[in-house]
């Protein structure tokens, strides 16, 4: 059995504030689309089998990617969550034991050598996640990284949950993970929409592992401009500006 990492990019988001008839990962940026750049990340990290979450003009979103080789699909009909859209992938990945690399496909700053890095860390421990990680102190709106006295991972905790200790916090949770397959979906089966969205996080799958007594770290691998995503038209200015001076540098 093939055990090499697989990736889980979430595509299904509809975005309103992005304004424009185009779903939000085929936003063009140059000469290419904002998800092009995740696929070449998650390709350049060894990555040969990519299963992209599709949602909102899903049609749209599968013709313009169809003819990738290694891409697979998943349909998310109803938009529930970052929980529930890794859920639907479910039945791609039901005898998969390796690593699941799981990020979204509205960050076009994300590099391979981070993935990498993060795909490493939790193939060293054997880890059921690993959580990735940015310093900065620009934390406002980010989840922080909540650790006890001895650096070990506790919890993510929401800006809107945070006490004013954990605001001032400035390690994040960049939305970007590694698991070991199995334990993930095994986490997802514990996760309740109990939130006033009544939506199923993603986010929720490492405390449940920890509380499993399962591995769980949090790594600091990524620059914050990596966790970058894109919801407005002036967030894509920005990034096509900033990938326009890496290719400079």
């Amino acid at each position: 059995m093939n055990d090499e990492p697989v990736a889980i990019i979430l595509a299904a988001g509809k975005s309103t504030r992005m304004k424009s008839p185009i779903p939000k990962v085929l936003q063009p940026i140059g000469d290419r689309r904002m998800i092009d750049f995740v696929l070449d990340a998650v390709r350049g990290a060894g990555v040969a089998r990519i299963i992209v979450v599709i949602g909102h003009k899903a049609g749209v979103v599968w013709k313009a990617l169809r003819d990738q080789s290694d891409l697979q699909f998943a349909l998310q009909t109803e938009q529930k969550g970052t929980g529930h859209a890794v859920r639907v992938c479910r039945r791609h990945l039901e005898d998969f034991r390796g690593a699941a690399l799981v990020l979204a496909g509205d960050t076009p700053l994300i590099r391979s050598e981070s993935l990498t890095e993060l795909l490493n860390r939790q193939k060293q421990a054997d880890a059921a996640c690993v959580i990735g990680t940015a310093i900065t102190p620009a934390n406002s709106g980010l989840g922080r990284i909540v650790r006890d006295d001895r650096g070990e991972f506790v919890r993510i905790v929401e800006e809107k949950d945070a006490s004013p200790e954990e605001k001032r916090i400035e390690e994040i949770n960049t939305g970007c993970y590694a698991f070991r397959c199995p334990d993930l979906f095994e986490a997802l089966e514990h996760v309740r929409p109990d939130n006033r969205q009544a939506e199923y996080y993603l986010t929720d799958c490492p405390a449940i592992l920890k509380a499993q007594r399962k591995g769980v770290l949090a790594c600091p691998v990524f620059e914050i401009e990596e966790a970058m995503g894109v919801n407005t038209p002036e967030q894509l200015r920005d990034v096509q500006r900033r990938l326009e001076q890496r290719q400079l540098a």
